[in-house]
């Protein structure tokens, strides 16, 4: 399985690009999976819905985050609807959203785990590497 990981979509710019070059490295690297953090894919800040699906729609596969997923309130409406969208794992206990996921494409079953780092974090955040 061919996993095309990317760094953090900022706002238009960075969906442009994405809709400019995913359908480029497609063909090029023929690979199975796009996981790719949105946390600053709205505006720079956050995620909406309309965003979302649009990165959907771009054949983002998988969506990490990080503590600027909060930045746009309406997050809170359907993170919890999305099995795609993750939040770090790492957050306390009762925050919306799932933190890790299990998911099969091409029959391959994989799972993806999404962790932020504590290091000049005003986060009260769990160690990441005693998470799992």
């Amino acid at each position: 399985m061919r996993i095309l990981a990317i760094g953090d979509i900022i706002g238009k710019p960075g969906r442009k690009a994405l809709r400019e070059f995913l359908p480029k490295l497609k063909e090029e690297i023929a690979y199975d999976v796009v996981i790719a953090n949105v946390e600053n894919a709205a505006g720079g800040f956050g995620l909406t819905r309309k965003v979302y699906e649009e990165l959907m729609d771009m054949g983002v596969d998988i969506m990490t985050s990080g503590n600027h997923i909060w930045d746009k309130k309406e997050i809170y409406q359907f993170i919890d609807d999305t099995e795609n969208l993750l939040r770090p794992a790492n957050y306390p206990e009762g925050v919306p959203g799932r933190g890790y996921g299990v998911f099969k494409k091409n029959g391959i079953k994989f799972a993806v785990i999404n962790l932020m780092g504590r290091v000049f974090m005003d986060y009260n955040l769990e160690n990441p590497f005693k998470v799992f």
